[in-house]
Formats: structure tokens, C-alpha cells, sequence
């Protein structure tokens, strides 16, 4: 008896003792489990803020961030304001009993619990915060993303489409060849194969590479490996390839196209794993020959690519040429100039864009020529071909866009803008132009001309374009016709000219061509235009006498090469006008002193390392181009002064350690003296530097970054960018910097200091010709504009189109105040990042004015909890409005407090007018104290003498993710105005009730029957 006394003794203690004694602890140790709880909180935002400067500069390079992070993130934001709740409510029961005199043990003791628990979940947050990486560099877009324009819905070509995916289907068929000859439309079938394959999910993953004459392993390597997503850090092909091949076995199912491929290509060199190597991997080849691909890769199957049959041939040519040709004199002999191009596509798009809106004589003249044309031997091309593309050319209007086709002719793949303007200028092919902006103004129109006639290739980037290789070809027969010639490109020279050939020759190109000698000289009297684009794989020497007879030379463009000095003959090239030493290795360049017609000098990317002061010497330079020159660390003071004729000075991602005036170094003053420089890009160190009488009034394009955290972007938008980094705009702007800030069309700043509202204190006349504004990393700012400002224009940012706002952690409104009449009402797009200060994006009053905004984008604003608020300044009174008609791509992420992405708002009386069925009433106009009392998220308005209407009819994509707070997103009224919604994407909102709100709606197939358009 007396065991089982003790026993239960024991389990009395146990059950009632030790939570007494844990009661008691949670009481002693009160305030040091407070203190605790409070040190984690602050470690856990420590480790939030380090891995959010991650994630700031992931974003910045263009990577992906790691979902995981994303989320830990977002847990532990909460748990902060939780936290930051907990504290406060502390703080308040200590003081609730006799101001604190007074304990209350009840409270403490909850409150002391309270804490050990949040202190083990952030220990849990802690631990689950240890990545590896926070982010991942995504894939290039598929082939097939990109819309296709002119023949692919030809029934010959579908029908050779569904033969190639029947293929690709096939378990047994591992290879497929597709052939024809150039120009008749290969690789517009392969990005249509590429989009098929990945519609019908055929593929894990499809890849495309150009292959060419004379194949570049490195080349077809990088092509794969963007569209992959991988990064090379090997230098050799041998090592490339190991790591592509790796890659590309870690897919699944991937389906690799090779275009234009021309003789035997070594699949192993490549990097692509094939057969038993990698079964899941199947291959598409295109090439001119059908032997290449049966006999020499192997293919199984092979479809030719015929030319269009007569009847599709007219229907792309009507479809090319417009609806001119559908006029009773036109019609007939439309049908036979179509017939002449001869079903190939590229001569029919070319002749049909040359004849489009031309008389019936010029149709006549050019069907007598198509018929008279005389067979000419260009390798993979017939004599129509070529005949249809020389009647492109014979149309083109004025001898200026002619020379300039020709000149392209002479010309590497890529055909660079600023080339253009060298060899031009050079050759003098430009009449009534004075200046370099005029020249490069007519060159931009040549060019779009060129364009227009598929002469040239628009490639999407505004420094370059391309030409197709059937263009190239005839291009270069039509120049041999009038000068004589000498082209090589991507072949091996087996022997130079016969010296009579030579001793007419006009104009020489060798691009990048197996060249392993060059004779003693070459003698060219008549020879203007000299291009030797080499490689920089070794070596190739210049004989010293090599260019003694070519004394007419007024282009030398030497690349890619490697000069311990230049060879001595240059001098004796007294005519020469342009010369580049692009990438080149150089050493002793004091010879060019002796050129002294000079007027456009490349070094761009070589390594030069300090500029020679006899550069001095060379006074009628008007371009001077020292680009990626990353080495440059000394120009010698007044080197550019006395540049006086200098037009247009490039010194990108070059030489940035400016000094003052005096110093060892070249100095920001010196650009007073250049009274005709026009085009400046350069980057300065310090804001300090321009504290002379420098104006830069005369500046029509400018790139000027100033602070040393810029980057350089290859494709500029705008004329005029301005960089400004540390600015304190509490001090007296110099006036170099404030010309510069009037003029700019592109402005980025970073890290200003010195007001809330600094906009005023840069430009008081408000922006007027600025288009674009990134502010990032100012935590004083509170507005980008405040309307009540005494010293702001009547109108401020007139013409801007976008506006990015990153890091601003105390912005709170972009508009304070009324919206001044024109002010920001040509914006088009706006993109909001880590502005934690901002409750709303715009006033209801600024959202009056924006009538063509076509793009929002709002991540990472923790206390933004709707996008439109009513201000005091907005009265009571509404007038009839539609709100973002124009609206295309709206997108919401990482915004706790989002509401939803309407608004909220009253009930408006039942008499009110129900809006059209094109628009939606705009909801939510409510003070921040009726917020917590809304109830519906879609109600209608109450008290608005006008209407207020929220138009989504043009909306195409809408994206929300990780909006917490957010409840319903597509109600029935809104659902009905989104015909044109292509892209829906709703992820990890926690709140929500659902997506679609279909109740009461007669609609079968759910919420697709109201959006037709809808495919993600």
C-alpha cells in the first residue's frame, strides 16, 4: 500500500509540480525571454536584409529568383509585423497597471510564453534560411515565341510542316534533313517547326544554332548554350563541348535544330550527345545540298522545300505587294512579274516590296527586264534568282541608298550603324552632308529604306542590322559589274588576284578567311576601300612594305589583329580618311601621326593602355572612338583639346580617371575647346569634376554617366542619356550638370540626397524633353512630384513614357497634390520595386491623366494595400472618366497588404446607371480609415455625381503572385470586359476565395467562355 502511496505521489508531482515551476519560470525570466526574443528578431532581419541585397542584384543581371527564397521571404515578413505587434502590445501592458508600477503577473506571464515560442520559430526561420543559391540565369525564349510573318500558312509549306512532325513522332526517326536552295524559305519552316514542338509539348526542351559556310564551334556552342541557360566557363572548344554535352544529356527529351549547315559537321566537336549517347535527343539539319545530309550526317529521313507553286507564289506576292496590284490595269501583268520571281520567296517578297505603290510603267519596265535577264553564275543561286533581286536594287531610289547596298555587300555579317558611318564618310557617299548627325541621319534613312525592300535584315538592336546571304551574293555581282572586286568572305584564299585584276581594283574585302601570308605588297593605284576582318587566334604579320602602292586608299578597316608596331607603309597612305584598329593588340602606334587627312579613328576593344601624345597632331579628326579600350588609364593633358574639328567622341566602358585641370591626366575642361563636338559618350567619377564652365550645349546625343556603379547598355534607347549617382541636391547644381538634366531624355539617378522633393531643385522648368526616369536608392524622397510646390512649371514630365522606381524605402505618393494639366500624360509604363513607403500607386486625381498607360508592374511594396486612392484634393465630386483604357500588362507581386487589385469601396444607390458592358465601375474610392470596414471587394460607388469606370477591354495579361491580403480576383462584370486576356497567372495568394467568382453566370465551359482569347 504504501508504494502505490508513493506512486501516485510521484505522478501528482509530475503533473502539477513541474508546470508550476515552468510557471513560475516563464515569470522569473520575464524580461530576459522578452530580451531574447527581441535579439532574434533583429539577427532574422539582419539575415533578411543581407539575402535581400542578393536578391537585388540578382534581379538587377536579369536571373530568376529561387522559389524558396521567394517564399522564405515572404515568412518572414510576416512574422516580422507579427512580431513587431508583439513588441508593441508588451510595451503597452507594462504600462497599463499604475504606469507600470504595478505588475501584472497574469499578463507577464503570457507574454513570457509568448516570447520562448516566437523565439523557437525564429531559431525554425533561421535555420530554414541557409541557401545555396538565391537565384538561377533562366533560358533564352523559345524558338517558336516570336510571331511569325509572311508565308508560313502556304499549303505546301504546312503540308511539308506536318511531314516533318509526323517525323519528329516517329520512335524510329532520330535525324530529319530539310534542303532546298537559298532563300527559299528553310529557316522560317524551322521556327515554325520549333513552335509546333513545343505547343504540342513533343520536347522537353528545342534548341536552334546557325551553322554557315565555314562553321564556328564556339559560335554554334554559344547559340545552344543561351537557349539553355548555361554559361561557359571553359575556354576551349574541346572543354565547351564536354560541358554542352553534359547540359544537354540532363534533358529529358530535346529536340536540336541545325540550320544551314554545308559541309560535314563533327557532332562530337560540338558538344551534342547523339544516338546511344543520348536516345532521348533528336536532331532537324537544314542545308542547300541533299548530300550533305544524306550522305554526310546521316539523316533518315529527308523533305525537300520546293518553290511555291504558281498559285501560292501570287497569293504571297498580293499579300506582299498590297492591294494596288488588285486594279484593273495591274492585275495581269502583276500575275506575270510574280511568275518571273520564280516561286522563290525571298525574290518575291523583295520585288514585290520594291513594285508596291509604282505606276504601270515602272510594272512594265521591270516585267521586260525580268524576262530579258541573262544567266549568271553566283554560287547557289539561278539565274531568276538573281535577276529578281538585281530589279530590288535597280529600284531602290538614288545613287546614295545604292552605294550604300553595295557597300553592305562588302561587309561582315553583322553590318554595324557606326561602320556604316566610317566607310561612308570615308568614301565621301553622302552629298549636301556637312556635319557627322546629318550624315547619320541620312544613313538611318538609307537604312530603313534597305529595310523596307528586304535588302536588309532588321535584327531588333539599333547598332546593327544584317543582310541575307542570296542579297550578299547579288550584291556583290552587281558591284564587280561597275568596280572591280575583291571579296572573300568565311573561304580559304587559295591564291591572291593576277597583278592586271589588281591594278584596277576599287574595293577589297576579306572577312575573317583562312589567310596564313600576305605578299611583300599588294599593288592596288586604284584600290579606295581596303576591309581585313581577321582573327584574333594568331598572328597574321603585315609586311612592313605591304601597302607602299595602294596611295588612293581612303578606308583601311584592319580588325582582330595583333601589331607590336604598325607596319611602316602606313604613311605612304596620304588619302586615308578612316581607319579602325578595332580589337586589335597593339604596341606602337606613333605612326598614325603621319596620316594626316585623318578623319575617323577606331581603336574600339583593343588594349591600349596609354594614348600617344602625337594623337594631337591628327587636327581634322572628327570621330574618335575609343570604346572597351578597359585598359586605357592615361590620355596626356590637351591631347583632346586640340581635337578642335572633333565631332563625335565615344569613350564607353573606357578611360574614366578624369583629373581637374593642371593635373597629369586628361581633365573634363579641355571639352570646352570642341566647339563642334556633337556626340559625347564618356563616364566621370565624380559630379565635382564638372564644376567648371564646361556646357555641353551643343550635345545632340550624350551618353554621360556620372558616379562609378553604372553599367553600359549596348542598345540605347534615347539621344541623350544622363547618369547621375550621389548627387546632394541641397548644394548649387553646376551649370553643366543642370544643361545636361534640361536636355536629357534618359535620366537615372541614384543615391540623392539633400530633400524630400528634389525634382524641382534639378529642373525647375519640369522635365520637358525627358522620356524616361529610373530613381532608384534615395531614402530622403517622398514624391516624384508634389504639386504644391511653389517653384514647380505648370507642367512637369510632359512627354515621359516610363517610369521606374526601385529601392525608394520613404516614397509616399508619386504625385502629391492635384495633377498639373499634361503632366505625365504621355506615360506608358511603370514599374515599382521595394518602395515600402507606398500605400497606393496613384492618387485618383493622377489616375484621371494617364489615359495611355499601357504597363504596371508593382513587386516588393510591403505596405501597399490598393493601387488608386481618393486624396483630399480630389473633392467630392467625380467627373465621367474611364480609368487605364489603354491598359495591356498589368503585374502584381510580393505585396502583403494588396487588398485586391481594383479597389474597395461604398454601395452606390440602386438608381444609378449600370456602366457599359466595355467597362467595369471602379471600385474602392475610400479614406484609409474606412478601409477595415469594407465588406465586398467589387461593390459600386456612393456619393460620385459622375462616373468612374475601370476599363480592362485591352488588358492582355494580368500576373499576381504572393499577394497575401489579396481576396478575389475576377468577378463575373470584370470577367466580361477581358475578350482580349491572353495570360492569367494567379500564384500563392493565401487569402483568396477563389479566382473566379461565376455564381449566377450561364456559362458552360467556366471561366474560358468569357475569355476566348486566354492560353496560359
Amino acid at each position: 500500500m504504501e508504494e502505490i502511496v508513493v506512486t501516485i505521489a510521484a505522478k501528482v508531482a509530475e503533473y502539477l509540480v513541474a508546470p508550476i515551476g515552468r510557471s513560475f519560470g516563464y515569470l522569473f525570466n520575464y524580461r530576459s525571454n522578452i530580451d531574447d526574443l527581441r535579439q532574434q528578431v533583429e539577427k532574422l532581419g539582419d539575415a533578411r536584409a543581407r539575402l535581400e541585397r542578393s536578391v537585388d542584384e540578382a534581379i538587377r543581371n536579369g536571373d530568376e529568383i529561387e522559389a524558396d527564397v521567394d517564399k522564405w521571404l515572404l515568412r518572414v515578413s510576416g512574422f516580422m509585423e507579427e512580431a513587431g505587434i508583439f513588441f508593441e502590445v508588451e510595451k503597452k501592458a507594462n504600462q497599463s497597471c499604475f504606469n507600470g508600477s504595478c505588475p501584472n503577473l497574469k499578463s507577464q506571464y503570457q507574454l513570457s510564453r509568448e516570447a520562448k515560442k516566437r523565439a523557437r520559430v525564429v531559431a525554425e526561420i533561421q535555420g530554414d534560411g541557409k541557401f545555396e543559391r538565391v537565384s538561377y540565369r533562366a533560358p533564352l525564349p523559345g524558338i517558336g515565341s516570336a510571331p511569325f510573318k509572311g508565308h508560313e500558312a502556304l499549303e505546301s509549306r504546312m503540308t511539308t510542316l506536318d511531314e516533318i512532325m509526323e517525323a519528329l513522332r516517329d520512335a524510329h526517326v532520330n535525324i530529319i534533313g530539310v534542303w532546298g536552295m537559298a532563300g527559299v524559305g528553310k529557316t522560317t519552316l524551322m521556327k515554325q517547326v520549333a513552335k509546333q514542338a513545343e505547343e504540342e509539348k513533343l520536347f522537353d526542351k528545342v534548341v536552334m544554332a546557325y551553322i554557315s559556310s565555314t562553321p564556328e564551334l564556339k559560335k554554334i556552342q554559344g547559340e545552344l548554350a543561351d537557349m539553355l541557360g548555361l554559361k561557359f566557363e571553359e575556354e576551349s572548344e574541346m572543354g565547351r563541348a564536354a560541358r554542352l554535352c553534359e547540359r544537354l544529356k540532363k534533358v529529358k527529351k530535346i529536340l536540336i535544330i541545325l540550320d544551314d549547315i554545308w559541309t560535314e559537321l563533327d557532332l562530337e566537336k560540338v558538344g551534342i550527345p547523339f544516338g546511344d549517347d543520348h536516345k532521348g535527343c533528336k536532331m532537324v539539319l537544314t542545308s542547300r545540298n541533299k548530300h550533305i545530309l544524306s550522305n554526310e550526317m546521316g539523316t533518315q529521313k529527308d523533305f525537300p522545300v520546293e518553290h511555291l507553286q504558281e498559285e501560292e507564289a501570287l497569293i504571297l506576292f498580293k499579300k506582299m505587294a498590297g492591294d494596288s496590284i488588285e486594279e484593273p490595269d495591274l492585275q495581269s501583268i502583276a500575275i506575270d512579274v510574280a511568275k518571273e520571281c520564280a516561286g522563290l520567296p525571298i525574290a518575291i517578297v523583295t520585288v514585290a516590296k520594291a513594285l508596291k505603290n509604282k505606276g504601270l510603267s515602272i510594272w512594265e519596265d521591270a516585267l521586260r527586264q525580268l524576262k530579258r535577264s541573262i544567266p549568271t553564275n553566283i554560287k547557289g543561286m539561278d539565274a531568276m534568282v538573281y535577276s529578281t533581286l538585281e530589279l530590288s536594287y535597280k529600284h531602290l531610289e538614288g545613287d546614295e541608298v545604292k552605294s550604300l547596298f553595295l557597300l553592305c555587300g562588302l561587309m561582315s555579317n553583322k553590318i554595324y550603324i557606326d561602320d556604316l558611318l566610317k566607310y561612308g564618310m570615308g568614301l565621301r557617299l553622302f552629298q549636301g552632308t556637312n556635319t557627322l548627325e546629318e550624315a547619320k541621319n541620312r544613313i538611318d534613312t538609307l537604312v530603313d529604306s534597305l529595310k523596307a525592300s528586304k535588302l536588309l535584315l532588321d535584327t531588333g538592336h539599333n547598332s546593327f542590322v544584317r543582310m541575307h546571304d542570296v542579297v550578299r551574293d547579288v550584291a556583290i555581282a552587281i558591284v564587280s559589274k561597275v568596280h572591280r572586286v575583291f571579296s572573300l568572305r568565311e573561304d580559304e584564299l587559295v591564291e591572291w588576284p593576277k597583278m592586271d585584276e589588281l591594278q584596277t581594283c576599287t574595293k577589297m574585302s576579306l572577312a575573317y578567311n583562312d589567310i596564313c601570308e600576305l605578299p611583300i605588297e599588294l599593288v592596288c593605284p586604284e584600290l579606295e576601300l581596303f576591309l581585313f576582318y581577321h582573327t584574333i587566334d594568331y598572328h597574321l604579320k603585315i609586311p612592313e612594305t605591304f601597302f607602299e602602292e595602294m596611295k588612293k586608299l581612303k578606308v583601311l578597316d584592319l580588325s582582330n589583329m595583333h601589331f607590336t608596331s604598325l607596319p611602316s607603309s602606313l604613311r605612304c597612305l596620304t588619302n586615308l580618311r578612316t581607319l579602325s584598329l578595332n580589337w586589335c593588340k597593339l604596341g606602337d602606334i606613333s605612326i598614325i601621326v603621319e596620316l594626316k587627312k585623318l578623319e575617323f579613328f577606331s581603336f574600339m576593344g583593343s588594349n591600349i593602355e596609354k594614348l600617344p601624345r602625337e594623337i594631337a597632331q591628327l587636327t581634322h579628326l572628327r570621330l574618335f572612338d575609343l570604346r572597351d579600350c578597359s585598359k586605357l588609364r592615361e590620355i596626356p593633358p590637351n591631347v583632346i583639346s586640340s581635337l578642335s574639328k572633333l565631332e563625335n567622341l565615344c569613350m564607353e566602358n573606357s578611360f574614366t580617371l578624369w583629373e581637374v585641370e593642371g593635373k597629369s591626366n586628361a581633365s573634363i575642361a579641355e571639352f570646352k575647346y570642341l566647339p563642334y563636338l556633337t556626340t559625347l559618350d564618356i563616364q566621370i567619377p565624380d559630379a565635382e569634376l564638372l564644376l567648371t564652365d564646361v556646357l555641353f550645349e551643343k550635345l545632340i546625343r550624350y551618353r554621360i554617366f556620372i558616379g562609378d556603379v553604372w553599367s553600359w547598355d549596348k542598345n540605347c534607347p534615347t539621344t541623350k542619356t544622363l547618369k547621375l549617382n550621389k548627387l546632394d541636391t541641397s548644394l548649387r547644381l553646376a551649370d553643366g550638370i543642370s544643361l545636361l538634366l534640361k536636355g536629357a531624355k534618359d535620366l537615372h539617378l541614384r543615391e540623392l540626397s539633400g530633400a524630400a522633393n528634389v525634382f524641382p531643385k534639378l529642373d525647375r522648368e519640369g522635365f520637358l524633353q525627358l522620356k524616361c526616369l529610373h530613381v532608384e536608392r534615395s531614402p530622403e524622397m517622398q514624391h516624384i512630384m508634389n504639386s504644391m510646390d511653389p517653384i514647380l512649371s505648370p507642367c512637369a514630365f510632359p512627354v515621359l513614357e516610363s517610369l521606374f522606381l526601385n529601392q525608394l524605402i520613404n516614397l509616399q505618393e508619386v504625385c502629391h497634390g492635384q495633377l498639373l494639366v499634361g503632366s505625365f500624360s504621355y506615360l506608358r509604363i511603370v514599374k515599382v520595386e521595394y518602395c515600402d513607403g507606398l500605400k497606393f500607386l496613384f492618387s485618383m486625381s493622377m489616375a484621371r491623366g494617364l489615359s495611355r498607360l499601357e504597363k504596371i508592374e508593382i513587386t516588393r511594396c510591403k505596405n501597399m494595400y490598393k493601387m488608386v486612392a481618393q486624396g483630399k484634393e480630389d473633392g467630392d465630386d467625380a467627373v465621367d472618366a474611364i480609368l487605364f483604357a489603354e491598359l495591356r500588362y498589368l503585374t502584381l507581386q510580393h505585396l502583403p497588404k494588396l487588398r485586391n487589385f481594383c479597389l474597395e469601396g461604398k454601395t452606390m444607390p440602386s438608381t444609378t446607371k449600370r456602366s457599359p458592358t466595355t467597362n467595369v465601375r471602379f471600385n474602392g474610392i475610400c479614406s484609409e480609415g474606412e478601409l477595415d470596414n469594407q465588406t465586398s471587394v467589387f461593390n459600386q460607388l456612393e456619393g460620385w455625381h459622375g462616373q468612374l469606370l475601370l476599363s480592362f477591354c485591352n488588358l492582355q495579361s494580368l500576373k499576381i503572385k504572393n499577394c497575401a491580403s489579396l481576396l478575389k480576383v475576377l468577378p463575373p462584370s470584370l470577367l466580361q470586359n477581358l475578350q482580349n486576356l491572353e495570360v492569367l497567372i494567379v500564384e500563392n495568394c493565401k487569402q483568396f476565395e477563389e479566382v473566379f467568382d461565376l455564381e449566377g453566370q450561364n456559362v458552360d465551359d467556366g471561366p474560358v467562355g468569357l475569355l476566348p482569347k486566354l492560353e496560359n
